[in-house]
């Protein structure tokens, strides 16, 4: 197939600006939503027909459901769908009010199911399709002051997981994209802030002094690497984006296997003999 479509959530700016642009530069159509259509004005510009703009706020069920089709009936069909859409919420576990908790899976988690159900009878009937779905290296580790970005990232991947093996026959593709820090306005102006217990002040302090040894990567130099997934005849079902991530992960992994295998007896002995 020449040329693809893609739909994009959350393509104002950050990674799903950068991955519609290198769609449409080399020549594919992107249906691209954000919350203010506005936003999406330069795109079109530059792009003109290849750009389907979209108004969508990802935590209405029908709204995605209704972007997704308009979609399939301006350009034809729906070849990629990527789940960009999302925020970072900052904050202790003690910190986040119940609405800051239920807005952040709302967004990260409800948002790209939604838009993942709406695509998926489209590409079951073309028999082909991918759907990429924008997690984190925090989607597998956790570190503090994000414990509710986390466990929207987790559960992301818990049932895109799933859904690789429920569709692994119909011809549609899962990856789960897991980048490290990137120059992204993520931990920006796009962020909230919970406010602040004293009681974590100083454990904050100590977190801020490792952010500021950090190097973030370039959000340009993705885009080839989501084309060359898009692309692939078998995508990965994971993949980083990075340097980092791969060390943090096999870290974390590693201390698992280890806290796992220390506890060993005791979870043989809650096993129970049946034998009786």
């Amino acid at each position: 197939m020449k040329n693809k479509t893609w739909f994009i959530t959350g393509s104002s700016r950050g990674f799903g600006n950068e991955w519609a642009t290198a769609a449409l530069q080399r020549g594919d159509n992107v249906a691209a939503t954000a919350r203010n259509v506005d936003d999406l004005a330069d795109l079109k510009s530059r792009f003109g027909h290849q750009v389907l703009p979209l108004q969508l706020d990802v935590t209405d069920r029908a709204a995605c459901f209704e972007a997704v089709e308009q979609a399939r009936a301006h350009f034809g069909r729906l070849d990629i769908v990527v789940n960009n859409a999302g925020y970072g919420l900052f904050g202790m576990v003690e910190e986040i009010s119940e609405k800051e908790a239920r807005d952040q899976m709302e967004t990260n988690f409800f948002g790209a199911l939604w838009v993942t159900q709406a695509a998926l009878p489209i590409m079951r009937e073309q028999q082909s399709g991918r759907i990429l779905q924008v997690s984190s290296i925090g989607g597998i580790i956790a570190n503090i002051s994000l414990g509710l970005y986390h466990a929207s990232k987790w559960a992301l991947e818990a049932f895109s997981e799933s859904l690789s093996k429920e569709v692994a026959g119909m011809g549609v593709f899962v990856t789960l994209i897991e980048p490290g820090g990137y120059g992204t306005d993520w931990s920006g102006s796009s962020a909230i802030h919970a406010s602040a217990n004293p009681a974590y002040d100083a454990l904050r302090a100590e977190r801020a002094k490792l952010r500021g040894t950090f190097k973030p990567g370039d959000p340009v130099a993705t885009r080839e690497a989501i084309l060359q997934i898009a692309d692939a005849d078998e995508p990965p079902l994971r993949i980083f984006l990075g340097e980092q991530p791969l060390g943090w992960a096999k870290d974390a992994y590693q201390k698992r296997l280890e806290t796992w295998e220390k506890w060993q007896d005791v979870s043989e002995k809650a096993q129970g003999n049946n034998n009786a």
